[in-house]
């Protein structure tokens, strides 16, 4: 079986390991299920990401020492037990437990998906395609959490909003078999098994020794860190602008649209912002603007605007950067690197998250218009050179 076949059937375990069907009822999920205020929301998603940052070093190692395949295998299985945990009764303490096998899961597939992707491109001579790759996986991301949301809209419809995280399970053990048939790519094999310690220094001394490698990570986490929190704050927009809780699915599908469409065109991006540096410049400035702009209306098709624009260029700028930043990463600590990256972010959004948590039962509107000009004043100060972003 050719090697190349790795990259579809990741297309495939990206669409159903991306399939929330809780996405479209998140916060009803919380506050009425669960029986939690929002600040307690966004507390327990900073110890769900406080647990992605103690995994995600670790697991970049694991996934360099025993293969990408394998901590790919794991990460979809931990995903299933995290959402029949989180299933069994409203209980806070559940809830932290459910977040560390998700924080396990995302953690361990995160950086192995990406090092898989590239090494098997790089096996084939073909990295000048990364930047379409990559872009194409996370279109199928998106078309898991596209199709998701609005099926999980109608299970919490007839079932109860309970049931849309009872039944991730089903997409997430199919993502589960659908890893035991990836081949792992033999690219500096005997580099990979060398002592797990070894794996695990020499990626993080190397990305702390590359400069240019530290811009786009930097780029990269700020600006997603930002975009990352509208998907929680989209459905306390939804609900202050009169919009009915039973178009929440519909909304988020047409965000996830959005990414779509971007993460397709990055190319016609270039071309029409004029350069790849315009193109990393002018997405965090949009972003920013529709930040501010959700903070300062409840108009209802202005909301859906700030919404859809922001979340469709704030989101897709990852696996844009990825791509370029793979460029200066070699195979045999790839996932440590990226996992380190990764690690950046998280850092980030555990330190917002209750910050945010505590504006937004004060002032919904002070969030937003705060969060927007973080990202408009680091876009114009952020050191990124059209020199970096190599394709």
């Amino acid at each position: 079986m050719s090697l190349k076949s790795n990259i579809w059937k990741v297309y495939l375990f990206e669409f159903f390991v991306s399939m929330h069907f809780i996405s479209a009822v998140l916060i009803p999920f919380f506050t009425e299920w669960g029986n939690i205020s929002f600040s307690k929301i966004m507390i327990l998603q900073s110890w769900f990401m406080l647990w992605i940052f103690i995994f995600e070093i670790p697991t970049g190692a694991i996934a360099d020492f025993l293969g990408r395949k394998k901590s790919m295998i794991i990460g979809a299985g931990a995903n299933v037990i995290a959402v029949l945990i989180y299933s069994i009764t409203p209980n806070y303490f559940l809830f932290l437990i459910g977040e560390i096998f998700f924080a396990l899961s995302v953690s361990l597939i995160s950086g192995s998906k990406e090092a898989l992707i590239y090494d098997t491109l790089k096996k084939n001579n073909l990295t000048k395609d990364s930047k379409s790759v990559f872009g194409r996986s996370e279109s199928f991301h998106l078309t898991g959490i596209l199709v998701g949301a609005p099926i999980g809209s109608f299970i919490a419809f007839f079932l109860g909003v309970r049931y849309p995280m009872m039944l991730m399970s089903i997409p997430f053990m199919i993502a589960f078999v659908i890893g035991f048939t990836f081949k792992e790519p033999k690219i500096h094999l005997k580099q990979e098994k060398k002592n797990y310690f070894v794996i695990l220094k020499s990626g993080v001394k190397f990305f702390y020794k590359h400069k240019i490698l530290k811009i786009l990570a930097l780029d990269m986490v700020v600006i997603s860190s930002i975009a990352y929190l509208m998907i929680w704050l989209y459905q306390p927009l939804l609900m202050r602008s009169g919009c009915s809780m039973a178009l929440f699915g519909f909304v988020h599908a047409a965000f996830v649209i959005g990414e779509i469409v971007v993460m397709n065109n990055y190319i016609f991006l270039e071309k029409l912002f004029g350069s790849k540096k315009r193109v990393i410049f002018l997405s965090s400035i949009i972003t920013g603007l529709m930040f501010i702009l959700a903070g300062l209306t409840t108009f209802l098709p202005l909301v859906l605007l700030a919404i859809i624009v922001s979340m469709s260029f704030g989101l897709t700028r990852r696996p844009l950067l990825i791509s370029y930043m793979n460029k200066y990463i070699p195979s045999h600590n790839r996932a440590t690197v990226l996992s380190a990256i990764s690690m950046l972010r998280r850092i980030l959004i555990i330190v917002f998250n209750p910050i945010i948590g505590f504006f937004v039962d004060k002032s919904l509107n002070y969030a937003l218009i705060i969060l927007g000009l973080i990202a408009i004043t680091f876009a114009v100060f952020s050191k990124v050179e059209e020199e970096h972003l190599i394709d």
